[in-house]
C-alpha cells in the first residue's frame, strides 16, 4: 500500500464519563501507554502519512501522548457533541488535502491491529468507495447488522430499527471504516441529521454512497480489535487480550515463558532470542532483554537495559538506568538504580546499587549499599575492574575503588581505595573475658525486679 497516500483521523474526544476518571478515557492505559497511542501507532504502521486527532476533554494531554508515535500528527478540537460523522468533519481541513484513503478510527480500541486497517485499505484500492469493518458474533444482540447482497454492503442497521430476520444475521458492525478520498468530503457533507436524537451518523454513509453508485463493502476484523474500552471493566479485558497476544508473540520468537499467565509486559518490551523467563516478573516500560538472559522469578524491570547472557533474580528490581553487561548478575533480593553492573560482575544478594559504575569481574557481597543520597543530592560510586567487596559494606559516595582493590567486610569506606589495595573501616575487635556472664547476671536481676 505504500504507493497510495492515507490520512487517519482518530476521534478521540469523547467525555468517557462511565469511566469515572479525572481524566480522558483515552488516556488510560493498557501495556502502560495510553490507549489513544496504541491506536496512533496502529495507524502509523498500517501506512499512514497523516494522522488527525479530533480532541475534547484533556486536548493537550491527548495531543502529548499520541504525537510521539507517527512523525505527522495534527489535532482537531471537537466543540460540540453532534455525533460520529460531525467529529469526523472536525477534520475537514484535513481531509480536504489529497488522500488516497481516510482512515475513521477510535482512540478507546486499543486492540485494533496495523494489518485490520491495511485490509480496509485494499477494499478502497479495490475500487470501494466505502469499507466498514465488520466482526461475527454469536450474541449479535445491540450491535449493528450489516446487511449485504451479491458481496457489497447494503446497509447497516441497528438493532430497534432490525426485522426479526435481520435480527438473525450475526455479521456486525465493528465502527472502523475506510473512505476513498476523492468522495470523502461530498459523502461526510452529505449525512444528515434527520433522527430522534438530531445527530449525524457515520453509518449513514453506506446508504448514502451507495445511492450515488458507489461500492460499498464490509471487512471481517476479530471483535477484539474493535473492542471500545468504556470502563474499567473492558480496560482489564483489553489489557489481558493485549498481554495474551504479547506473550504469545514472545514464545513464537523465541524467548521461553515457564508460566505465560503470569509474565506482565509493557508495550515496547524488547527480549531476544533463548532468554528463559521464570513465573511471576514484570516489564516496565523502556525495557530492553539481550540473548540468552535468565530472569527469575518474582523480578520487577523498568527502564533497564540487559546484555546477553545475563542472570537477574530471583526477587531482583531494575530500576530506571540500570545497565548490565554481558555475563552480569544481579541475584536475590538486589535493587539496582541509575548504575552499570560490568561484564561478569556479581551483585549477588541483599543489596542497593544507585548511582555507580561497577567494572568487569567484580564481586559485591552481600548487604552492601552503596550510600548515593546525602538528602540534598545524590554522588556516584565508582568500582573499578576485579574488585572484592565484602559482606556488609556501606559505601558513602561520592567515593572511587581503584581496579583489583579488595574492601574488608563489614566496612563502612568514606574515602577512595587506590588499586589492588586492601581496605579496613570498621573498629577493632575487643573481647572482655568473663564479661558476658557479668553482664547477663546484672540483665536478669533488673528483670526480676520489674516483675
Amino acid at each position: 500500500m505504500t504507493e497510495r497516500s492515507c490520512l487517519s483521523i482518530v476521534l478521540a474526544a469523547g467525555e468517557g464519563t462511565r469511566m469515572k476518571s479525572d481524566r480522558s478515557k483515552v488516556l488510560h492505559e493498557v501495556a502502560g501507554l495510553p490507549m489513544v497511542a496504541h491506536v496512533v501507532r496502529a495507524a502509523a504502521a498500517a501506512g499512514s502519512d497523516r494522522v488527525a486527532l479530533v480532541v475534547g476533554r484533556d486536548a493537550e494531554t491527548v495531543e502529548a501522548v499520541a504525537t510521539p508515535h507517527t512523525a505527522n500528527v495534527t489535532t482537531y478540537l471537537q466543540k460540540e457533541r453532534l455525533g460520529t460523522a460531525h467529529a469526523v468533519l472536525a477534520a475537514q481541513e484535513a481531509i480536504e488535502e489529497p488522500a488516497d484513503d481516510i482512515l475513521v478510527l477510535f482512540g478507546d480500541t486499543p486492540l485494533v491491529r496495523p494489518d485490520d486497517l491495511a485490509a480496509a485499505r485494499m477494499a478502497l484500492s479495490e475500487g470501494a468507495a466505502v469499507a466498514v469493518m465488520g466482526f461475527y458474533t454469536e450474541n449479535p444482540f445491540g450491535y449493528g447488522r450489516l446487511i449485504e447482497e451479491d458481496g457489497q454492503l447494503v446497509d447497516i442497521r441497528e438493532e430497534k430499527d432490525a426485522s426479526f430476520l435481520e435480527k438473525q444475521i450475526q455479521f456486525c458492525n465493528g465502527g472502523l471504516m475506510a473512505i476513498a478520498g476523492e468522495h470523502a468530503l461530498e459523502l461526510l457533507r452529505g449525512i444528515g441529521n434527520d433522527n430522534a436524537k438530531g445527530e449525524y451518523y457515520l453509518t449513514d454513509i453506506v446508504a448514502l454512497a451507495r445511492a450515488e453508485g458507489h461500492k460499498v463493502v464490509a471487512r471481517e476484523i476479530a471483535f477484539e480489535s474493535v473492542l471500545g474500552i468504556n470502563n474499567r471493566v473492558e480496560l482489564a479485558e483489553a489489557e489481558a487480550i493485549w498481554q495474551r497476544r504479547t506473550r504469545h508473540r514472545m514464545m513464537v520468537d523465541g524467548v521461553t515463558l515457564m508460566q505465560p499467565a503470569s509474565v506482565h509486559f509493557s508495550w515496547d518490551t524488547a527480549i531476544g532470542q533463548d532468554t528463559l523467563v521464570e513465573p511471576n516478573v514484570v516489564f516496565g516500560p523502556a525495557v530492553s532483554i539481550g540473548r540468552s538472559v535468565t530472569i527469575r522469578a518474582f523480578s520487577h524491570i523498568e527502564g533497564a537495559t540487559v546484555a546477553d547472557s545475563a542472570e537477574i533474580g530471583p526477587f531482583a528490581r531494575l530500576r530506571p538506568g540500570a545497565e548490565l553487561a554481558d555475563k552480569a548478575k544481579v541475584g536475590n533480593f538486589c535493587e539496582v538504580k541509575k548504575s552499570r553492573i560490568g561484564e561478569g560482575a556479581k551483585v549477588n544478594h541483599l543489596t542497593y546499587i544507585g548511582d555507580a559504575e561497577i567494572g568487569a569481574r567484580s564481586n559485591i557481597g552481600a548487604g552492601t549499599v552503596t550510600c548515593n543520597y546525602d538528602g540534598y543530592a545524590k554522588h556516584r560510586t565508582t568500582i573499578g575492574e576485579d574488585v572484592f567487596v565484602g559482606t556488609h559494606t556501606s559505601l558513602v559516595a561520592p567515593v572511587t575503588i581503584g581496579p583489583g582493590a579488595y574492601v574488608a567486610t563489614g566496612s563502612v569506606l568514606t574515602e577512595d581505595v587506590p588499586g589492588d589495595a586492601l581496605a579496613i573501616a570498621r573498629g577493632r575487635q575487643v573481647n572482655k573475658d568473663g564479661r558476658g556472664k557479668i553482664l547477663r547476671e546484672r540483665l536478669q536481676a533488673q528483670k526480676q525486679q520489674k516483675s
